[in-house]
This record gives structure tokens, C-alpha cells and sequence, in this order.
């Protein structure tokens, strides 16, 4: 018995979403925020005993905010976990008997198990009875609903509805906009009410640990100790009279003590201290020094303290003296021996919920653990923000959270993806390259260049890091872009990603003549056969994005290197001649080839240059001279706008302001104060980006940063 899905529908950041789980080992990744510990709490609504009170005392709060203040009225709240594989054990079975069972021979394999946080009956039933498309009638019932008078939480064992379809909620809710309420709900649908004493967290072994953000409390407080948690599920193992000869030895430990000479005199010299001060009619009557060490076992247990040793330290300490790493993977060792010791015991199926515990903890300890973290009767769901733990994770068992306004959005990688294309995917998403299932947009690249100087250029020019604007630049390197960009789709992960390619074009004449040289022959050839490749390369790319709005190729018209000179970035390629070559002819000839105006000319001489140093080390060299002078090419802004959609305005005057002050210091007599006050004003949408682009014009015209703003208005 697993969990295969997990719908909500109106909880917390979730308008409609549903997670979809295998068996073993699956993986919730999102940015902060974007309700991880949300859909976990849900999931111990139902599963968790110690919750299961809370799932009484449901709030205006845990709506969902897409439903506007006061507009949750008449709305459910909707959780539901769906099981497969369930045994045919007659407590398990008794749960979803009611209803319509998905049946295998004699006993339901899979079912659903729902949490209804929904008006009473009574409001119910005077919303069915209004007629169809009465909305003062709707509205005169609403305003008169409270969570505390009219709202109630059900339980139900069987359904087989699709909460996530919206027909199906007006179906089961209500339409609210044309004011059609069902006056019955459909039990073999939608799942029979199932009775107080009837629960799954009964049944199954279920444990939650928490993100790992303040250990050191927790092994301080008796209440989340996990160490004495542990101590006391074995305690109710070990017989009475096991205890009673340590209680005994207890006891007279303490007599000894309290009898010590000292103690005896000091005690006897407080009470004729108080006796002189007060007298003796306001003297305590008896006063003791006794020993408080404890003698009973719950108090026993709680003396009992953890010492480690770090890795390579003959020191053993407390917990207090660990790094804080060292003591987040003591806390989740004793947590998960905790689950161990829970499973142990007869139940159903084992349930492991653990909520980002990479915290503080290195990223080979995060790597090994979790490559290693399987049981194979339990399943295992965890969240993370961790590259290192995601790259151990099966794509296919990885939900992604969007988090968009007032709501989120819940990915699976994997949907309809064939084995051999979740193969590739897999096999290709290292530490590194996993960082694109994290980011709001992705940018992908195949060459070392792109990859060293974009992110580079961007915060020179733009003032702002590629980090900053939540987008992934990955280099593919010899893995196709298909590949990886296949990833994002309509039915699979919903953002953006920009292919950045070169077309190759030629950058000369390719025709053969018979006053050619061999040489010449072999380079014209070259560059023939790349343009070749480059359209043909167009040609798949333009079939594979065709009808895939998520997907969109940028092309240089040559290649990197190339365009970055004809963008006007020759001052940053003669920078670095004298790097790349020491004869001093031939030193006055490349800067006079890079100054040429021909691309036939500085086209040839700056590949020349990369293929001598090679790409990477060329782009490094050529990294160290970037300023805000340089000039991204509009093949690579136009993909970093399709990637990031929208940008908010502190962003964009962010970067104004930025180039702005950047004008300023080469150029003090610049006068940018109306550039200013508008800008100022455009922070608090007084102003708006034509207006901007009127006074930087003025300043500095034909500035790039006037090319931004007329792409993003």
C-alpha cells in the first residue's frame, strides 16, 4: 500500500494541484514559499494521528487567497490521498468498503480517502434550494456563514472522482457563478462519510520529521527530545522490576549525599540564620538539603545524554559541542531509528515524511545518505532545496512547485515521457544541471563560452546576476538540446527554456575558384559545411519547439565569438592579443584584423584566437575585461526575456539606476536628475517606461539600456 496522489483543492497556497508518488523514494522540490510544508501538512491531516485534531479546527486562513477575502465562504476545502496496491486485510478494507471500489477479484487494490472541510448540512441545504442564477439569494446566505458556527470536517473512505477537475468541484460544491447547488452528493462518486472510530492513521506506521532548523532546542526539550523518544518506546519493553534495584541504588545515593558532614552543617547553619533574622514564629518549620538526582524512570530516562565524537576527533562531547551539521545528522539518525523502531510493529504500510534535511549537513554526507536512505516496505516522500540530494533522486518520482501569485503550480518531470527519454534525462541531471528543475527559467547553452561570459556580461551590463532573476544557464555540452528541453512542456514542467545555438553562417565567400589555395580550398570548405550543419540544425529545432510554447531557440548568426565583435566588443578582444600571441607583428596584425570592418577579416582572426587558447580559457581571458561598456548581443537579451517573462519594476529600475550610476562615474557632468525623479516614479507606477526612455535618451542616447526597455514594453 502507497500513496499514488495527493489532490487539494482550495488549501492554503493551493488552488488546484495534485502530486503524483510512487512506491520507494519520492521528492517535492520548490522555492521557499512555495507550500512544501503545506502539501505535507495536508498529508498528516489524514495519516498522522497526533494532527488529526487539527483537521478539526480548520481556519479562514487555510483557504486559499485566489478565493478573494470573504469569498471562501460557501467554498470546500478538499484533500485527498489516493492508495494503491492496498492488501486485502479486513481493517484496511473496512475504510473503503464504503462506496464503489476499483475491485480486483473479491477486495478494493486502490482508493481514495478524502478530508471534506465544507459548509453544514443546513447551509447545504438552503443553498440547493435556491433557484438557478439567483445571486442576491446566494449572496443574502453567504454573508451569513461563519468557520465557527457552519463549517464542519468529514472523513470519507471511497471515491472516484477527480477532485482536480473543475466540473467535478462544481459538481460536488456548487457552480457559484451561475448559482446551481447539488441537493445530494453522489456517496459512490464522491466517497461515503466514514465513522469517528474508523481511521488509516490507525492502521499504518506514519512518521514526520520536521525541517531541521533549531535541533539544539529540540534535544533540550523533554516534548520533541528524540533521544528520550526512543528511551521511552523501549521503556515500555523493560519490566517494572528492572528498574526497581537502579531506583533502589538511587535512593541511597541520595541518603549518602544529603548525610555528608558539609551538608549537614550548612543546612543546620540556613536555619539558625533565618531563626536570628526573623524569629521563630516566621521560621520555616523543618527545612532539608536533599539530593535531586531522580530515582523514578521517566526521570531517569531524562538524565540520559548523547556524547559523540566528530569524524577524525578522539574527543567525545555532548551535543551541544557538535558542529551544526554534525548535530542536524545526529537529530535525523535518531528520528529516522525512531521510524525504524515505529515500523517494526504490525502495521499496513510505512509512511516516512521527511522535510528538508540537507540543512547544515555537507553535501557528500547529503549525497551518500539519501542514496542510501530506502527501505523496502516503506515509502519514503521528502522535500528539499538541494541539487546534491536531487541528483540522487529518480526523475520520475520528483514533484516540482511553481510558485505563482497566491498560488501554486505542481510539475511531474517525467509525465508521458518515454523509458529511454527518462533514461537520458536522468543519466544527464548531475549536481550541477539539476539546478534547472529549480529555476523559474532556463537558459541552455553547448559551449564553454556562453557559459563562462554570459552570467559575466549580464551583471556587468545589466547590474543584475542571471541568480537574481531565477534563471538556470546549463551548458549541455554533447548532450542534444532535445534531450534536455524536452523537460518542459504543457504536461510537464511549465517555464520557460531558451536554446541558444549559432546558425554558422558563413563568413565569407564559399565559392571554390581555380586561383584558390589548398588552404584556402580547405578553410572555404570548412566554413560550407558549417553553415550546412547550422541549417540543418535550425531545421530540427524549428520542428521540435513547433506547437511548444515553453520552448524558443536564439541563434547567433555565426558563431559566439563572431557576433560578440560585429555587437561592437572589439575593445575587449584587443585587450587580450597580447595574451594570446608575442610576436609583435603579429600582435599589429590581429588588432588590425579585429578592427577591420569586414567579418570575413575579424571573423577569421577572433576564431583564430579561440581555437588557439580554446573556448574556455579564451572566454576566461575574456571575462576580465566585461564592463558595462560591453555589449550584450540581442540574440542573448532577447532569450534571457523570453526565459524571465516578466519583470517587476523594481527590477527594471534596478538596472537603470544601476547604468545610470555606472554613466555617472566615467562622466560626472552627466545630468541624470529628471532620469531620477522619473525613475522614482516609475517605482511606485507613477511613471511608466516610455517615459523613462524619453529622459535617459537625452543622456545617454543610444545607450543599450533604451534597446531593454522598448523589448520589454
Amino acid at each position: 500500500m502507497y500513496i499514488s496522489k495527493v489532490s487539494l483543492v482550495n488549501y492554503r497556497n493551493f488552488a488546484n494541484a495534485n502530486f503524483q508518488f510512487n512506491k520507494g523514494i519520492n521528492t517535492i522540490i520548490g522555492e521557499n514559499g512555495s507550500g512544501k510544508t503545506n502539501v505535507f501538512n495536508a498529508i498528516r491531516l489524514l495519516l498522522e494521528d497526533v494532527s488529526l485534531a487539527y483537521a478539526y479546527k480548520l481556519k479562514e486562513s487555510d483557504f486559499n487567497r485566489t478565493l478573494e477575502k470573504g469569498k471562501w465562504k460557501g467554498h470546500w476545502i478538499i484533500i485527498s490521498i489516493e492508495f494503491d496496491d492496498l492488501s486485502n486485510e479486513e481493517a484496511i478494507q473496512s475504510l473503503f468498503i464504503h462506496g464503489v471500489g476499483i475491485a480486483e477479484e473479491d477486495f478494493v487494490k486502490k482508493a481514495t480517502y478524502n478530508l471534506y472541510f465544507r459548509p453544514k448540512a443546513d447551509i447545504r441545504q438552503r443553498l440547493a434550494e435556491l433557484n438557478e442564477g439567483d445571486t442576491e439569494g446566494l449572496q443574502a446566505i453567504l454573508d451569513t456563514i461563519t468557520i465557527q458556527d457552519n463549517y464542519e470536517t468529514v472523513f470519507t473512505g471511497k471515491s472516484t472522482a477527480d477532485f482536480n477537475n473543475p466540473e467535478v468541484y462544481k459538481e460536488l460544491v456548487g457552480d457559484f457563478d451561475n448559482v446551481i447547488f447539488p441537493s445530494v452528493i453522489d456517496a459512490s462518486k464522491f466517497g461515503a462519510k466514514i465513522p469517528h472510530q474508523l481511521s488509516i492513521s490507525k492502521e499504518i506506521s506514519f512518521t514526520f520529521v520536521q525541517a531541521l532548523r533549531d535541533v539544539m532546542s529540540d534535544f533540550h526539550n523533554n516534548r520533541t527530545n528524540p533521544l528520550l523518544t526512543l528511551l521511552r518506546n523501549k521503556c515500555g519493553e523493560i519490566r517494572e522490576e528492572d528498574y526497581q534495584p537502579i531506583s533502589d541504588l538511587v535512593l541511597k545515593l541520595n541518603e549518602r549525599i544529603e548525610d555528608l558532614p558539609d551538608v549537614q552543617e550548612i543546612r543546620s547553619d540556613i536555619k539558625s540564620t533565618i531563626q536570628d533574622a526573623v524569629g521563630l514564629t516566621y521560621s520555616p518549620s523543618s527545612l532539608s538539603i536533599r539530593s535531586s538526582v531522580p530515582s523514578e524512570a521517566e526521570k531517569l530516562l531524562q538524565s540520559l545524554k548523547l556524547f559523540i565524537g566528530e569524524p577524525g576527533e578522539d574527543y567525545e562531547g555532548g551535543i551541544h559541542e557538535l558542529s551544526l551539521g554534525g548535530a542536524n545528522l545526529i537529530f535525523l539518525t535518531l528520528k529516522l531509528l525512531e521510524f525504524k523502531y515505529r515500523k517494526s510493529k504490525d502495521s499496513f504500510a510505512n509512511f516516512l515524511i521527511i522535510e528538508e534535511p540537507e540543512a547544515h549537513i555537507h553535501n557528500h554526507i547529503q549525497k551518500t545518505l539519501f542514496d542510501k536512505l530506502d527501505y523496502g516496505d516503506t515509502q519514503i516522500i521528502y522535500s528539499t532545496h538541494s541539487t546534491q540530494i536531487s541528483e540522487v533522486s529518480n526523475v520520475e518520482n520528483i514533484n516540482i512547485l511553481a510558485k505563482k501569485l497566491n498560488y501554486a503550480e505542481v510539475y511531474q518531470p517525467a509525465t508521458g515521457l518515454s523509458p529511454e527519454s527518462v533514461n537520458q534525462i536522468q543519466r544527464y541531471l548531475d549536481a550541477v544541471r539539476t539546478n534547472l528543475l529549480f529555476a523559474k527559467g532556463v537558459i541552455l547553452v553547448e559551449g564553454d563560452a556562453e557559459e563562462i561570459l554570459i552570467p559575466i556580461m549580464v551583471k556587468k551590463v545589466f547590474g543584475v546576476s542571471l541568480d537574481e532573476l531565477g534563471i538556470s544557464l546549463i551548458n549541455i555540452r554533447s548532450t542534444g538540446f532535445e534531450n534536455v528541453a524536452q523537460l518542459f512542456h504543457d504536461t510537464r514542467i511549465k517555464r520557460k527554456c531558451a536554446i541558444l545555438t549559432d546558425l554558422d553562417d558563413a563568413i565569407c565567400d564559399t565559392t571554390i575558384k581555380e586561383t584558390d589555395s589548398e588552404p584556402d580550398k580547405k578553410y572555404k570548405n570548412k566554413i560550407a559545411g558549417s553553415k550546412r550543419k547550422g541549417l540543418e540544425r535550425k531545421a530540427k529545432l524549428d520542428d521540435f519547439e513547433a506547437s511548444n510554447n515553453w520552448i524558443k531557440a536564439f541563434y547567433a548568426k555565426h558563431t559566439f565569438e563572431v557576433d560578440f565583435i560585429t555587437e561592437g566588443n572589439e575593445r575587449e578582444v584587443k585587450k587580450i592579443i597580447k595574451q594570446v600571441y608575442t610576436d609583435q607583428d603579429t600582435i599589429d596584425q590581429a588588432k588590425s584584423d579585429i578592427a577591420n570592418d569586414s567579418v570575413e577579416v575579424y571573423g577569421k582572426r577572433v576564431l583564430t584566437m579561440a581555437k588557439q587558447e580554446g573556448k574556455g580559457w579564451f572566454a576566461i581571458m575574456l571575462g576580465k575585461h566585461i564592463s558595462y561598456k560591453t555589449e550584450i548581443p540581442t540574440y542573448i537579451v532577447d532569450a534571457i526575456l523570453f526565459t524571465k517573462e516578466t519583470y517587476s519594476a523594481n527590477i527594471v529600475a534596478d538596472i537603470i539606476e544601476y547604468r545610470m550610476n555606472k554613466h555617472f562615474e566615467d562622466n560626472n557632468t552627466l545630468d541624470f536628475n529628471l532620469c531620477r525623479k522619473n525613475l522614482k516614479k516609475y517605482r511606485t507606477e507613477e511613471a511608466t517606461l516610455d517615459d523613462l526612455a524619453f529622459y535617459l535618451d537625452l543622456v545617454i542616447p543610444g545607450d543599450q539600456i533604451l534597446t531593454l526597455i522598448d523589448k520589454l514594453k
